[in-house]
């Protein structure tokens, strides 16, 4: 396993992440992993030289962050050699989610971010979290009241990094701006969706992340298993697989099943599975920190691990990207002629 600093930051987070939104059974049709697996996976991840863990308190209600919490301790290792990530901001009750009451129990307000950041304390067993993110962007919160918020978890010791997760290259230049203006904690890392299928960040949040130093860190990166090699022309929907009741993220299938014609080839190539070549062709994207991998068995994630291992020559990385290559969008394209020769 190969480490890399997380943004401007001196924190050295492994190149794949677990994620544990599988954990749980009350997160879509997603969760599944019960608390017997959750300590299999996490212990195996550890061993493979993992050292970076992903939760949010959504997931599942606070049940992913449990067994989360749990499974660190029963593998026996030292709480200060895992970075614990999580996040704050879904709606952590029906009531909530459907507006029907416990209206603050959802958003950035200083109110609910100071009262999830003590529940995720609580359920992970820890007295403080390595990365707390942000999960998405609420129009109803002043942006300054959010960041002030999590400054002061920050300097509490509570917090040790802050990031955010699925927000717009605005809002997130106006956070940094904000910060660097009042002296607050900087978001250090973007979590987002990005996969050989699922290029906008390329558009915006990826040079945004490059210029200001921050870690992205890909969720989602076989586009919901997809990107598997189970998904094929001949196959679009096959029976039992996470896409044919799930259709998320959002894809276009067209494109999508040139890559997987290509990777395919490539795994052919190196003795490899679809999987591993579309996980390494991310590892490859410059900006990308840490890969998020989630699995419901134990197969998959021994399959996911494996795609550390996988290196790519530049013209193998250059044929992938062809086949999704995005459309450069307004003003990019006139950016670019402008810079010509410079």
């Amino acid at each position: 396993m190969k480490y890399r600093r997380l943004g401007n930051t001196g924190l050295k987070v492994s190149e794949l992440c677990l994620g544990t939104m599988t954990f749980g059974e009350k997160f879509y049709n997603i969760a599944e992993v019960d608390e017997e697996g959750a300590n299999r996976m996490v212990a195996r991840a550890l061993d493979a030289g993992i050292n970076f863990i992903d939760t949010a308190d959504v997931y599942s209600y606070g049940e992913s962050e449990e067994l989360t919490g749990r499974a660190i301790k029963a593998a026996g290792v030292a709480r200060e050699s895992v970075i614990i990530a999580t996040k704050v901001r879904s709606a952590m009750s029906e009531a909530a989610q459907t507006g029907t009451g416990d209206v603050n129990n959802v958003g950035l307000s200083r109110q609910h971010i100071m009262a999830a950041c003590e529940q995720s304390l609580r359920r992970l067993g820890t007295d403080y979290i390595d990365l707390y993110q942000v999960h998405g962007w609420d129009v109803a919160t002043p942006l300054e009241e959010t960041l002030r918020a999590l400054d002061d978890l920050a300097r509490s010791g509570k917090v040790r990094y802050l990031g955010c997760s699925n927000w717009s290259a605005r809002h997130l230049m106006k956070a940094l701006v904000l910060a660097d203006a009042h002296d607050w904690s900087r978001f250090v890392s973007l979590q987002a969706y990005y996969s050989l299928v699922g290029r906008d960040l390329e558009h915006e949040l990826l040079p945004l992340c490059l210029e200001e130093g921050l870690g992205v860190l890909p969720w989602s990166p076989l586009s919901g298993g997809f990107l598997t090699g189970k998904y094929r022309r001949d196959n679009p929907n096959p029976e039992g697989a996470r896409r044919t009741g799930f259709n998320f993220p959002p894809i276009d299938e067209a494109r999508g099943f040139d890559a997987v014609d290509v990777l395919d080839e490539i795994a052919r190539e190196k003795n490899a599975t679809v999987a591993q070549v579309a996980l390494s062709w991310l590892l490859h994207q410059p900006g990308v920190t840490s890969i998020i991998i989630g699995a419901n068995k134990m197969s998959q994630l021994e399959d996911n691990l494996k795609s550390a291992e996988i290196e790519l020559s530049p013209e193998k990385v250059s044929r992938l990207s062809a086949t999704t290559a995005p459309n450069q969008l307004y003003p990019q394209w006139m950016i670019e002629r402008q810079n010509m020769g410079r």
